[in-house]
């Protein structure tokens, strides 16, 4: 699942408490609000909203903004214990959203989840059917409008093979396609138009010979398109934005070393100009150590020329303590910007993530995640109505 591996491959690599400090106390024109936490493990890894009053997270947990303040509200087979999430969200109105992810236990069907919100409460609602044996899982989602919604992932079949799974609402229903992948993967996805829908993750072994992988529809089929790739060992992506066909960013690591060496990961960040796929240099927290590993995890905009990322940075002790990571382009470089990090100064360990972002209206950006909760994981959520770091 999408976020077990994201959140077990970081709480491997590694943000000592006083760089974490660092950049909490620095001044930022991000910060942090308040979400509950409803379950026991709560971490966010989506986001959308229909208005700055009509905002979705949800991941391990599930919580609505109306412009006031956040609510949690229950979804089936979400309960915050590492068996379901969701891994994506869609926000059309104030009483109509959808939500996808997996659920391992609890349902007729075991595996994919699609669920609807009507505006009062989130129900599990018909998706594509799939054969006994089968195991699909829903990593991201995209959407350009209420009619044209996509969720992607992955189809296991007979234990073995491994096909990406593509499926689409139009209105009226939810339809599967299955594509060959070999040994691939998708953990974000983005559409800016009805023929322009990307989805991105890694081809390969993750952590050892994975490479970068970029995947788009142009209206009537799916081709992969090349992306470069960093350094001699595993390159991945984890998320993407597209602002326009000519105009679309990918995040996620590098390494610079192949195994059985090792090395930090490095962040990686690349932008697609109509042509080709290309690296953007980006900056990083150190590396201090081999521990202090930096990873993305996704992107957010207010325009071409402000765009955010956003993830983690480890320790360079070797503590498996992080904090958050974000990045700024303004048009002509990257830059580390300050960024809180929720978890209390005194903690005994400090773990802030940040995956997902939204800006539901322009200068007014919301980025969610999860924050060390001892004994477990809670929301994390920062936000923003100033706009451009500049």
């Amino acid at each position: 699942m999408k976020l077990a591996t994201l959140v077990t491959a970081l709480s491997c690599a590694l943000l000592c408490p006083a760089a974490a400090r660092s950049q909490t106390d620095a001044s930022s024109i991000f910060q942090a609000v308040t979400t509950p936490n409803e379950n026991f493990d709560n971490g966010l890894q989506a986001a959308s909203a229909s208005s700055p009053t009509d905002i979705w997270a949800v991941g391990q947990s599930t919580i609505h903004y109306d412009g006031t303040s956040w609510t949690a509200f229950p979804a089936p087979g979400i309960k915050g214990d590492n068996t379901g999430y969701l891994a994506g969200v869609v926000d059309i109105s104030p009483t109509l959203a959808w939500a996808a992810g997996t659920v391992n236990v609890g349902l007729a069907n075991p595996g994919q989840v699609i669920e609807q919100w009507n505006g009062t409460a989130w129900s599990v609602y018909p998706g594509p059917k799939f054969a006994k044996g089968d195991q699909p899982s829903i990593e991201a989602m995209a959407y350009t409008s209420a009619n044209d919604i996509w969720a992607i992932g992955s189809l296991l079949v007979d234990g073995e093979e491994l096909f990406f799974l593509i499926e689409h609402w139009d209105g009226t229903s939810w339809t599967a396609t299955e594509l060959d992948s070999g040994d691939a993967f998708i953990f974000g996805a983005s559409a800016d138009a009805t023929n322009d829908v990307w989805a991105v993750g890694f081809n390969g072994p993750e952590n050892d010979d994975s490479v970068t992988l970029a995947l788009r529809y142009n209206g009537s089929t799916w081709e992969t398109i090349p992306t470069p790739n960093v350094g001699a060992g595993a390159n991945q992506l984890n998320g993407v934005l597209a602002l326009a066909p000519n105009d679309v960013w990918a995040v996620g690591f590098s390494t610079s070393v192949a195994p059985p060496e090792s090395a930090p990961t490095l962040t990686l960040i690349e932008h697609y100009d109509g042509n080709a796929w290309a690296v953007v240099p980006s900056p990083n927290v150190g590396p201090h150590s081999g521990y202090q590993s930096n990873r993305l995890f996704g992107l957010a905009a207010n325009s071409s020329n402000d765009v955010w990322a956003f993830g983690s940075y480890f320790a360079a002790d070797g503590s498996g303590q992080q904090g958050t990571l974000l990045e700024h382009w303004d048009g002509t470089s990257w830059t580390i910007q300050p960024s809180p990090n929720p978890t209390k100064k005194s903690a005994d360990f400090i773990s802030d993530l940040l995956f997902a972002g939204v800006v539901p209206a322009p200068g007014n950006i919301w980025i969610f995640g999860a924050e060390d909760e001892a004994p477990h994981e809670g929301t994390l959520a920062i936000h923003t109505t100033t706009g451009s770091a500049f």
